[in-house]
């Protein structure tokens, strides 16, 4: 930092300083941060500020110096390396003069303590040089003294290890100084504290220092201090330092000579075991046991057998005692017993399992849980000792499973779930454990404390876990489990038991393990008795699941079965019949169970099965009154339509299932006739065929299981089917009945599929426009899915008839057209439905001799430029399909099945990418693969991206223009046939389209590159006037410079040969002549017109261009001076003429032209003039000044400038006074009394871009944009021409950290004047911006005076103070 620098951080450090104990509390926060802040950039400074307030200030409260204290800790943890060896050295006397000055004042001294723990951490011999004077023999230290040894032997274990063995030489005399509690606390403290550290340092010996340090260094002085602690200390009345003592001796075992400790061991055990009646806390105790009996079995202990009854007994009461989980030490300690016992066990296995075991023996409910706790934890932790324990366990676990208690359920569930992770319920004996599971996910609902649903929901979630997380269970569960569905006591477990059921299932069938199948049945059937009475009895049993259709259906399918092992005829024949007669025919579900039960009976029974059939359908049911009268209104009418629905289904699941040697004699007559016959109702002679929707679908259905059966049979033997074209008719018939734009019904879907069977293609496409895809409900949306996979599995077929680039051209032209339609959902059913067929295509593609294929180009022009389409859905699919079309080609390029194309693949790592694409990469990718295509078929493609620059989707649009121009700037040149290089620019022509235009302009420009005068003959024999289009189109070939010179030559050429128009004779009435432009002249005059594009793109031509002009200004004709002053004019409109230094020719044109007979070229002369504003402004600006200081120039500037009032507290005026403050930057950017003003008003400017009112801001952003000029800096000017829109958000902290960046390099700005009574005015402003203010004041802080933030930090709203704070720690 510079010397100005130092003073202002000191000033600042020291104002927070001074705020440090704020009376709000987010104020105190915000100002240790700041000092933070500032201490991490500037720590040496910082710390010493601090030091010296400290010093200067020797009554300051102890809450002012704890804050300050704090403070130094945080900058010494974070910044220890940056800081130097004498402040540390400095730092560390005044942390230890605060700690020891006085008495214990704990929030004062601790914080002293924490600043040398902090320093410890890296400077520990300084440290520790500092601390040991005021830790010297025979003198009672003081307690902070101890305590911060303690916690550096914490913080920095491998500093402080080395300096112990000499800490504790002084330390020990020590102990038997200490008479007071706090002193016996602290060092009991420090002694565990210690001997932790040595552990520690002891067990990473490889990272140590020191690696020479041994255990046997500190065992005597341990012991020394264990035999104080132990005998003396431990037996204090006071709790905390009991406990503190116990802790300590703890720690201390580990570190004892083993005789030592075994001596001590029949004195010590009891003495930590009586410390749990005197104490309330037994974290501590339970923690300090298991070190000693950590310590005791590490060294092989003999005497604590002798213990180990009183141990036992005491471990189990406080293992047995109530956990609080909202209370963490209940827990810890719990824990820690728990580890008691896996010690224990590692010892004594024996007897630890057979007390446990005892134990659960006690029906009291706390000493139960307290036994399978440890139990479980045993089972967990102690596997191998535990191994040889397993039955004897196995067999105790019975007794607490037969207890009432909820609670004590809950923990047996714990128990055999751990149980089952380690091995038990494979042997004899575990499935008992299944069983107790399951029992309780039956559990009825009750009240109780632990209540039966929250056991319940427990067991259901241990057998879920048992099911998917232990794999050696799964041949205990399966199928054991299955036998518990049927039990009425197990019947609330259902849910569950299904659940592990499925899962395990599907494990098995997975695995095709042979476990899986299981045949509980086989020997039950073979009794025909029994059959018949199954099936009589299911069939009594339907009615109960009417509520459940779904399982009546199965209940139908499994009445079937059973019927076709039936070899009583005449009771199938009753069963059929009432399984007709009781069906409730209103129903879909329930209409299709009963047909599949009636067609399973017809695979052994299908004479008997048609026969009923036929009898049920000229029963009463089925009969209507013939009356003209009752035509309209026919009892039972829908009843009846229902029922002939079921039975048309019925003859078409017979077909299905029946025989295949015996069904086809009987397709004709038996099955479509009387299909026919409920179809087709004769009503008083005259056939009437239904509207009712049910018997359609049936209908449908049934034709479609016809014909499966059919075409299963004709595999075996032949058959022609002679109804084939009836029934094909009446399914088209159907489709085109069903409403074109929506899809409310599956027809659709049900006769594509059954016209798959049938083999024929349908001619109207419906389902591609037949839904939008905003459904109505899930059965829609899954009707939707089903239809448009009939769709697919239909032109599949089709295409399986004739697999040849014709057959695929004549599946696709049906889907073409719908790929460029103006609805989302319709583009992507087609391009799914391209995708299908193209993958299918392949898939089964056999190429027999190396051919073409000729609608590679075609195809590709349709599809590539969906890639781009708005819908991700369609992009994705899009690029499958230029992927699977590729591959097609190198199928029959001669390339193998297997073979991988990298190019090609490389397509499929943009599908990833296509949810957010980068649409130049999908150009590229896309073009770059159209050079794979062959030369033969690049007339096609070109056409084909041609018909797709007028897609409905405009990137589609662009993507072809893309593709289109890559493909012609690669391989245009190869077009020889220059009718087609006509043709199309004849299209090109034609299509005037905003979101192509650019692009296409550009096609012209490739095209013109490669067959220039094809091109210029096309356009300009356009017809006159030019439209904008084509007008672009020049203006497009303009841009480039090599073709725009070689345009250029070409119409001087003509220019300079042919009259731009020809006298004609009126009439031969009349003498007089007419002047008839030439065509062609008349053109290429009116190309200059559109060359102004070249002021853009082809500047260095442009001087040459103009000496060429200048000339024809002066020529006879009008036409041609309006075109060249037109050209001159528009190119004053471009700053290139100054770089080019043309302005003063151009201007010189223009003036003299200003004389020009002709009105037109005058109009232009001074349309040019007035263009010198944009494209030369220094001069128009020096026209202003001269005008502006004009002695006839009224000198309104300082009257207007006296009306701006920015600080008015009315809003409209305030906004008015601002607004008006932009609008005069026009006329008074040059006078001095305007930037007077502007420089009077800057702060006020700045300061009401917060304004609560937007309608203020957004003046204040116009005017600050308008005049930023006046500020005079360039980065400034530009800055806020950047960032101050009225439309946009402005990000106010860092605009004027921007500001203030810049302002620090231009010491020209006379911020002194700026700023100027600014600052005691800040208080009148509102206090969002008094808050915002707070950043402006670093700006003008940081170049003129710090008194206002210092004024603010002290400002009675504390929301201002917080920020003035959080800005003083920006100054660094």
């Amino acid at each position: 930092l510079t010397e100005g620098g130092c003073v202002f951080l000191s000033e600042v450090t020291l104002a927070l300083l001074d705020a440090a104990t704020d009376k709000d509390s987010e104020v105190q926060e915000q100002v240790r941060k700041s000092i933070l802040t500032l201490g991490k950039q500037q720590p040496d400074r910082v710390l010493a500020m601090c030091q010296d307030y400290l010093l200067k200030h020797p009554k300051l409260v102890v809450t002012h110096r704890v804050v300050i204290l704090r403070t130094i800790e945080l900058i010494v943890g974070c910044r220890i390396e940056e800081i130097s060896p004498s402040r540390i050295k400095s730092i560390i006397s005044l942390a230890s003069d605060e700690m020891t000055r006085s008495k214990v004042i704990p929030d004062w001294q601790q914080a002293a303590s924490n600043i040398l723990v902090a320093v410890g951490n890296k400077h520990i011999n300084d440290i520790m040089e500092e601390i040991l004077s005021k830790f010297q023999p025979g003198v009672l230290p003081h307690f902070f003294v101890v305590q911060t040894l303690a916690n550096l032997s914490d913080s920095n274990v491998y500093g402080m290890v080395p300096f112990l063995n000499a800490i504790l030489g002084t330390m020990l005399p020590m102990l038997s100084m200490a008479k007071q509690d706090n002193m016996k606390w602290v060092f009991s403290s420090a002694l565990s504290h210690f001997s932790d550290s040595i552990l520690e340092y002891l067990a990473n010996l490889d990272k140590a220092p020191d690696p020479s340090v041994r255990k046997d260094t500190f065992s005597s002085d341990i012991y020394a201090a264990f035999e104080i602690l132990f005998n003396n200390w431990l037996q204090s009345r006071e709790p905390k330092l009991r406990l503190t003592v116990a802790e300590a001796v703890g720690s201390m075992c580990h570190l004892m000579a083993s005789d030592k400790l075994e001596e001590q061991i029949p004195r010590l055990v009891p003495a930590i075991l009586s410390l749990y009646k005197k104490n309330n806390e037994h974290y501590i105790i339970s923690k300090s046991l298991c070190q000693v009996l950590d310590a005791s079995f590490n060294m092989g202990s003999r005497v604590l057998e002798t213990q180990l009854e009183a141990l036992l007994f005491a471990l189990h009461q406080q293992v047995s005692a109530p956990v609080d989980y909202s209370n963490p030490p209940t827990v810890k300690n719990h824990n820690e017993v728990l580890r008691c016992f896996s010690l224990i066990a590692n010892s004594f296995p024996d007897r630890l399992v057979m007390f446990v075991l005892q134990k659960l023996e006690n029906s009291n409910e706390r000493s139960r849980m307290g036994s399978l706790a440890v139990l479980r934890h045993l089972i967990n932790s102690s596997t191998s000792t535990m191994e040889s324990k397993k039955l004897l366990i196995l067999a105790s676990i019975r007794q607490p499973m037969a207890d009432h208690s909820n609670k004590v359920k809950k923990r047996v569930v714990q128990v055999i779930s751990a149980m089952a992770h380690h091995g038990y319920l494979e042997l004899e004996g575990g499935e008992l454990l299944v069983r107790f599971i399951v029992q309780h996910c039956a559990l009825p609902d009750t009240y109780q404390e632990v209540t039966n649903e929250s056991l319940r929901s427990m067991c259901d979630n241990t057998l879920h876990l048992l099911t998917t997380t232990v794999g050696r269970l799964a041949d205990v569960l399966w199928p054991k489990l299955l036998y518990y569905l049927t039990p009425s006591q197990y019947s609330n477990a259902t849910t569950p038991l299904c659940k592990s059921l499925i899962v395990l299932g599907n494990k098995k069938k997975n695995n095709q393990e042979p476990s899986f199948k299981i045949d509980f049945t086989q020997e039950a059937l073979d009794d025909d008795k029994w059959v018949c009475q199954l099936a009589a009895e299911s069939t009594r049993y339907l009615p109960t699941y009417n509520n459940a259709l779904e399982e009546k259906s199965f209940l139908y399918r499994c009445i079937g079965v059973t019927l076709q092992h039936c070899f009583n005829k005449e009771l199938v024949k009753k069963q059929l019949h009432e399984l007709l007669l009781a069906a409730r025919h209103n129903d879909a579900v329930e209409r299709e169970g009963v047909a599949m039960g009636v067609g399973l009976c017809a695979n052994s029974h299908l004479e008997g099965t048609l026969a009923k059939l036929d009898e049920f359908g000229k029963s009463d049911a089925f009969k209507k009154s013939p009356s003209i009268f009752n035509l309209l209104k026919e009892r039972n009418d829908v009843e009846v339509e229902k029922v002939k629905s079921t039975l048309i289904l019925c003859y078409g699941q017979v077909a299905v299932n029946a025989p295949p040697e015996k069904i086809l004699n009987r397709i004709d007559q038996d099955i479509l006739r009387c299909i026919s016959k409920h179809f087709n109702t004769k009503v008083l002679g005259i056939k009437v065929e239904t509207k009712d929707l049910t018997m359609k679908l049936s209908l449908i259905q049934s034709v479609g299981l016809i014909a499966k059966a059919i075409s299963e049979c004709v595999k075996k033997q032949g058959y022609i089917f002679s109804r084939k074209q009836e029934l094909i008719t009446v399914m088209l018939d159907f489709i085109k009945a069903e409403q074109a734009d929506a899809l409310r019904t599956p027809v659709r879907q049900l006769v594509m599929s059954t016209c798959q069977t049938l083999s024929v293609i349908v001619a109207k496409w419906h389902i591609l426009n037949a839904v939008s895809p905003t459904y109505s409900g899930a059965s829609l949306q899954a009707l939707y899915k089903d239809t448009l996979a009939a769709l697919q599995e239909l032109l599949k077929s089709v295409l399986a008839k004739d697999p040849t680039p014709d057959g695929l051209q004549n599946v696709f032209k049906h889907i073409e057209s719908w790929l460029s339609s103006g609805q989302d959902h319709e583009r992507e059913r087609a391009i799914t439905a391209t995708a299908h067929i193209l993958a299918y295509y392949l898939d089964n593609l056999t190429v027999k001799n190396m051919v073409s294929f000729h609608n590679l180009g075609a195809l590709l022009g349709r599809l590539s430029p969906r890639c781009s389409d708005p819908v991700p859905a369609v992009r994705a699919a899009a690029v499958d399909c230029i992927h699977t079309l590729l591959y097609i080609q190198l199928r029959y390029e001669g390339f193998s099945l297997d073979y991988k194309d990298e190019s090609v693949d490389s397509l499929l790592s943009l599908k990833d990418r296509l949810e957010n694409p980068d649409h130049s990469v999908l150009y590229k990718t896309c073009s770059d693969l159209t050079k794979r295509l062959p030369q033969q078929q690049l007339t096609t493609l070109v056409f084909m991206l041609f018909e797709g620059l007028v897609d409905s989707q405009t990137n589609c649009c662009r993507a072809s223009t893309v593709i289109l121009n890559t493909l012609l700037k690669n391989r245009g040149g190869g077009l020889q046939d220059m009718g087609f290089i006509c043709t199309l620019l004849r299209i090109t022509v034609l299509l005037y389209y905003v979101q192509v235009r650019v692009a296409v302009g550009q096609t012209v420009l490739i095209l013109a590159s490669q067959h220039l005068q094809t091109v210029i003959n096309t356009l300009v024999n356009q017809p006159l006037p030019y439209d904008n289009w084509i007008s672009e189109m020049w203006m497009a070939l303009g841009a480039d410079p090599i073709v725009a010179n070689q345009i250029m030559e070409m119409v001087m050429e003509k220019l300079s040969i042919m009259a731009p128009y020809v006298d004609k004779k009126e009439s031969f009435m009349r003498g007089g002549t007419t002047k008839v432009a030439t065509n062609q002249p008349l053109a290429v005059t009116f190309v200059c017109l559109v060359l102004r594009a070249m002021a853009k793109h082809a500047g260095p031509r442009l001087p040459a261009i103009v000496e060429c002009l200048c000339p024809l200004l002066n020529n006879i004709y009008e036409c041609q001076r309006i075109t060249v002053t037109a050209f001159f004019s528009e190119l004053l409109n471009h700053h290139v003429v100054t770089e080019l230094m043309l302005v003063d020719v151009l201007m010189n044109n223009m003036m003299e032209r200003i004389s020009d007979p002709c009105c037109t070229v005058r109009m232009l002369a001074v349309r040019g003039l007035g263009n010198i504003a944009v494209g030369s402004p220094e001069k128009v600006h020096t026209l202003t000044a001269l005008t502006l200081t004009h002695p006839n120039c009224y000198d309104i500037h300082s009257f207007l400038l006296q009306l701006l009032t920015l600080n008015q507290e009315n809003d409209d005026i305030r906004c008015a006074s601002i607004h008006l403050m932009g609008n005069l930057s026009t006329f008074g950017s040059g006078e001095q009394v305007f930037k007077d003003q502007i420089h009077n008003v800057l702060v006020s400017l700045l300061l009401h871009l917060v304004d609560p009112n937007p309608e203020v801001v957004k003046a204040c952003k116009y005017a600050m944009r308008v005049c930023a000029p006046v500020v005079g800096s360039e980065q400034i000017t530009a800055m806020f021409q950047n960032h101050l829109h009225e439309d946009k958000s402005l990000h106010y902290g860092e605009f004027i950290n921007d500001l203030t960046k810049y302002l620090e390099h231009h010491s020209h700005l006379n911020m002194g004047t700026i700023t100027k009574g600014k600052v005691k005015k800040i208080p009148s402003f509102p206090s969002k911006i008094r808050s915002h203010s707070v950043r402006l004041l670093i700006l003008i802080i940081c170049v003129c005076s710090f008194t206002g933030l210092v004024m603010l930090l002290q400002d009675p709203d504390p929301v201002v103070r917080v920020k003035a704070a959080e800005a003083m720690g920006h100054f660094h």
